[in-house]
């Protein structure tokens, strides 16, 4: 009965000691509130008309990042690629887009580090206005862009536009500039692919004139065909010519 008596005294002083350990150790979650208040000052409206724009450049980021960088004919240049090797799901399409995003910080990163340096360090160190900075900062983008783009497709757009001839590229807009700058960087990207095609195109139509030479008509070319293309893309190291000459294409 005394050791009984004991045991109780023990379970009862613990249970009564764990809620107040567990109630210290509790970590406080923090509360996040959003309020809606009336603007009462015109810098109010400023303030949440540039929350506004923020929100939308957020928005058409992916846009953006397509448009005015070498995304597209890297993008194109793989897709194409693949088409040629005739492989369906290799290598996956979630793979070749972050290659060709890598691929496009890697060439992009020269302008992006001008347009830090010149505009979005000395903004954000209050050094110039906001407008000042889109001003300095989307330069370095419009000379990239203007350098791949053709005059060709540049002054097709102008005419569109019905704008005047320009003297200077700094006379032509930007939302002139980037589906003149979209356009040819399509153009190039097709280019590529054709250029990829031929190589394996040829070993298609020899691996056919084979085996209809040899009456084998009911063997599918492609089952032929495939390993060989593979094998040729490994052998002259497809991956390290392609990269390259994407990379080389923009300098």
């Amino acid at each position: 009965m005394k050791r009984l008596l004991i045991f109780g005294v023990i379970f009862f002083c613990l249970f009564s000691i764990v809620p107040s350990l567990h109630a210290q150790t509790t970590i406080p979650i923090p509360k996040v509130t959003f309020g809606i208040d009336s603007a009462t000052k015109p810098q109010d409206v400023a303030v949440t008309l540039q929350i506004l724009f923020f929100m939308t450049i957020l928005t058409l980021a992916p846009a953006i990042l397509i448009m005015t960088t070498a995304f597209p004919r890297i993008i194109i240049a793989l897709y194409f690629l693949k088409q040629a090797l005739g492989t369906q799901t290799m290598p996956p399409s979630q793979l070749l887009i972050g290659l060709a995003l890598f691929l496009t910080f890697f060439v992009m990163a020269p302008t992006w580090s001008k347009v830090n340096d010149t505009a979005l360090q000395p903004y954000l160190k209050n050094k110039i206005t906001l407008d000042s900075a889109y001003a300095v900062g989307v330069k370095p983008i419009r000379d990239f862009m203007l350098r791949q783009t053709r005059e060709k497709d540049l002054a097709m757009m102008v005419h569109l536009a019905h704008l005047k001839r320009p003297n200077t590229p700094d006379d032509i807009p930007t939302y002139v500039v980037i589906p003149a700058f979209a356009i040819s960087e399509m153009r190039i990207g097709f280019e590529i692919g054709f250029l990829i095609f031929i190589p394996f195109m040829m070993i298609d139509m020899i691996v056919a004139s084979v085996l209809m030479s040899m009456g084998m008509m009911m063997v599918p070319p492609m089952m032929i065909s495939l390993p060989m293309k593979i094998l040729l893309f490994v052998l002259v190291d497809g991956w390290y010519l392609l990269v390259g000459s994407l990379v080389q294409s923009f300098r």
